[in-house]
């Protein structure tokens, strides 16, 4: 009885083998030939210039600020400028620019970046192509952030745009205390504005 059940083991192991080897000796079928074009190959991978894929947003646009727009509930800044906030000089004109370029407009957004608040940057476009931030700076309503944008709008800025938008000129050469001190200004103003209900 044992020499049965290790001659039908043997066998096994014999008729397993053999499908095996069946299975590994059948050659591939052969490589078909595809003419390359080279014109159309594309580059091999290159970790050194290697861009990240960007996210790409289409949408209506709800309009923050002079700098800031939100797309299908995405918080966007505009790539490379610098718009004065709502309190501050300009703050109101500014926002009121964007809205209307944006209305009613399909606008794309080119998400690049986050920002130290999270917030997504991006190059944002009208329809036509127009960039919302060059627009803007044309505008003499946002002044070019060269520390973001390597300089590309600064030939864009109105003569007078740094002048208006000193808050914002000061808050890119590092200057906050002009900024603070701009802001605590508007809080005493705002504290010695409000009626007394007592």
């Amino acid at each position: 009885m044992e020499a049965v059940l290790i001659l039908l083991l043997l066998v096994a192991v014999v008729v397993a083998f053999a499908i095996r080897n069946k299975n590994t000796s059948e050659a591939p079928p052969p490589a078909q030939i595809v003419p390359i074009n080279t014109r159309n190959t594309p580059k091999p991978f290159d970790r050194r210039t290697a861009e990240p894929a960007q996210e790409v947003l289409r949408g209506s646009a709800y309009v923050v600020d002079g700098d800031t727009v939100t797309i299908k509930k995405t918080q966007i800044r505009l790539f490379g400028v610098d718009a004065p906030e709502l309190n501050h000089p300009h703050g109101k004109k500014a926002k009121w620019a964007l809205v209307s370029m944006c209305k009613g407009q399909t606008i794309r957004a080119e998400i690049v970046a986050k920002d130290d608040h999270g917030r997504a940057v991006g190059k944002c476009y009208l329809p036509d192509g127009k960039d919302l931030s060059a627009e803007m700076v044309k505008l003499g309503l946002a002044i070019d952030w060269p520390k973001f944008s390597g300089g590309q709008y600064r030939a864009l800025e109105t003569s007078d745009a740094r002048k208006k938008m000193w808050l914002a000129d000061a808050r890119q050469k590092g200057r906050m205390h002009v900024w603070e001190k701009f802001e605590a200004s508007q809080k005493a103003r705002n504290r010695s504005e409000k009626p007394d209900v007592s």
